[in-house]
């Protein structure tokens, strides 16, 4: 079995925003050399998650609308007080409604590579979804198989 691992760095620039990296963990698919196996998409954030829907605008816009809806950012979140008054660094942000949002989304997905390539249907495209931006993210593109 083989195992290739990459890191990607993703760009935001708002508070809420799906980028779409379907492109970039294909190319990373493509070098690995695995031509049947499994990718896994996954983000070391716990403000940033990862998940895989059909990469239309409007849908896009719907889905970060009811994120805005279950997890409101003006609600009142115990970890806004814990990040204001514990002794390490932080950086200020009351940010307990991100990680809340990706709670919801999940940190990862796994996606079978048949013949060198995603299983992925062409309404399907693999998404990191920022809940703290902007910001610069690390994502890490495992390929594992044969």
């Amino acid at each position: 079995m083989k195992i290739y691992r990459k890191k990607i760095q993703v760009k935001s620039a708002s508070s809420v925003e799906i980028i779409d990296i379907t492109r970039e963990v294909g190319e990373i698919v493509a070098n690995s050399g695995v031509r049947e196996g499994i990718v896994l998409v996954y983000s070391p954030h716990t403000s940033a998650g990862i998940f895989i829907n059909h990469n239309e605008p409007m849908l896009l816009q719907d889905f970060a609308r009811v994120l805005y809806r279950i997890v409101p950012v003006d609600d009142n979140y115990s970890h806004d007080i814990f990040e204001l008054t514990k002794k390490n660094k932080s950086d200020g942000r009351s940010n307990g409604h991100s990680h809340c949002k990706t709670m919801l989304l999940g940190i990862s997905e796994t996606v079978p590579i048949e013949k060198g390539h995603m299983l992925l249907t062409e309404k399907q495209s693999v998404f990191m979804a920022e809940t703290d931006g902007g910001r610069v993210r690390d994502i890490i593109i495992q390929v594992m198989g044969l």
